[in-house]
């Protein structure tokens, strides 16, 4: 009887080291499909500050990138036009992050954040949807429901950034969605209604930079895989550090 439990602990701890070390590689299918591999799990290779400046290992967390503290966001170090991207990512409570996409330049604008020059997708622990929850357009386009998992639990995210259009599923159910074709003016939606930013989006560079937000608090984002979508992918924007 000892044997046998012994044996069983094996077996799962054998199971639970082959499953982490699934994280952070890609299969041989998404090498086919084209997919690229944004993080290695052990060092923050391929990322920078928003200043173009190497990141402290220290964001390197249990195979998970933390932006927490850091200078706004973690930022992918080339921009990236037409794409889909996917991974996982946890947060803790009162947790206020954002992942960010076409972010052009990364200069920011006198008395505005770098923020102001991207595309943030919203990951907070906010209930019920809206405009903050996880997975909405921040600010711009609220979520149709909340799909997140409560917290301290993984969830996955797939932002498809194509174009004109944006559209974001968390744990594969379509929770946003977004055509910048018919937004022409700063600070409306395409209805009239009020947002925030000052930016007339159908005119917003849809080629920049892929960004992890720090607002204050822990969350980690593991398995940061894209696939470029069509032949204007990785067409680099005119800033860069």
């Amino acid at each position: 009887m000892l044997l046998r439990f012994i044996i069983a602990l094996v077996l799962i701890g054998t199971s639970a080291t082959a499953a982490r070390a699934d994280d952070d590689a890609l299969t041989a299918q998404e090498k086919k499909d084209g997919w690229l591999l944004l993080f290695d799990g052990a060092t923050t290779k391929g990322w920078m500050t928003p200043k173009g400046k190497p990141l402290p290992a220290s964001h390197v967390q249990n195979g998970s990138l933390n932006p927490h503290p850091c200078d706004y966001m973690l930022v992918y170090e080339k921009p990236l036009e037409n794409f889909v991207l996917s991974l996982d990512f946890k947060i803790t409570p009162k947790c206020n992050s954002g992942i960010f996409v076409r972010t052009n330049p990364l200069t920011a604008r006198p008395g505005k954040d770098v923020g102001f020059n991207g595309v943030e997708i919203a990951i907070d622990a906010t209930e019920g949807p809206g405009l903050h929850t996880t997975g909405a357009i921040y600010d711009l386009v609220a979520t149709e429901v909340n799909a997140m998992k409560p917290v301290g639990e993984w969830n996955h995210i797939q932002i498809t950034s194509d174009r004109s259009r944006i559209d974001v599923e968390v744990n594969g159910r379509r929770v946003s969605h977004v055509d910048f074709d018919e937004w022409n003016e700063p600070n409306k939606r395409p209805d009239g209604s009020a947002h925030k930013f000052d930016v007339a989006y159908k005119d917003h560079p849809r080629a920049g930079y892929i960004g992890l937000q720090d607002h204050g608090a822990d969350c980690w984002y593991r398995n940061i895989k894209l696939r470029p979508l069509g032949p204007a992918s990785g067409t680099p924007p005119a800033d860069r550090p």
